[in-house]
């Protein structure tokens, strides 16, 4: 048996994070060889790209700049974290990865999909995931989950403005309808409790038929 690699998308205030954090947790109880890991981040190198991509202050930051941070910390990530537990037969809970960018870079800041989905086949040699969750949220309600949140870290994408959020919504719909038979759709605008119950009772499902 092999490993999997598990990705998490969705748009800003989805709730994925905390849904993967609490999933993390009962499925190590529950004995699976998991590995919960970030985008961007998840190892040092990848963290420090993180802290400059998304990073308040820089607002002068280049659409192309963007794309290429977000492909260079991948890159790292993937090399130095995930394919290594992979070779360990461990199953990787990754929150974001190429879809994020395809769908931020390619689509909402208009560099073009093609575009930044070529950068990133240089970066991962077109690794790609063997399933896809996606938190399906309006962007209205994602945004207004993030003002009542005080807790949450508060970064530069969520500064934009509401029409950056909309276009992020459409890039993530263009990249389901090319990638759709390894998304799994998931109405991320139930309660917490709700949205976790069927995160989990679907990827059960989906491990069971990978024989774990």
């Amino acid at each position: 048996m092999s490993g999997l690699f598990i990705t998490f998308e969705g748009p800003e205030g989805a709730g994925k994070t905390s849904i993967i954090q609490k999933l993390a947790r009962e499925m190590a109880e529950e004995g699976f060889p998991v590995l919960l890991t970030r985008e961007p981040g998840g190892i040092k190198i990848a963290e420090q790209i993180r802290g400059v991509i998304l990073d308040c202050d820089n607002t002068e930051m280049d659409a192309r700049t963007e794309a290429l941070l977000y492909a260079a910390a991948r890159r790292q990530h993937l090399v130095e974290r995930v394919l290594p537990a992979m070779k360990e037969n461990k199953i990787v809970l990754c929150d974001r990865f190429i879809d994020s960018s395809l769908a931020y870079q390619g689509h909402a800041r208009g560099i073009g999909v093609e575009e930044v989905l070529s950068i990133n086949e240089f970066a991962t040699e077109k690794q790609m995931p063997s399933l896809t969750i996606y938190f399906d949220i309006e962007p209205e309600e994602g945004l207004k989950r993030i003002a009542a949140n005080n807790k949450r870290e508060i970064n530069r994408l969520d500064q934009e403005e509401m029409d950056f959020h909309h276009r992020v919504k459409e890039g993530y719909d263009q990249v389901i309808k090319k990638y759709r038979e390894r998304f799994l759709m998931i109405d991320a605008s139930k309660d917490f409790d709700s949205v976790y119950a069927q995160v989990k009772g679907e990827l059960t499902g989906y491990l069971k038929k990978q024989g774990y």
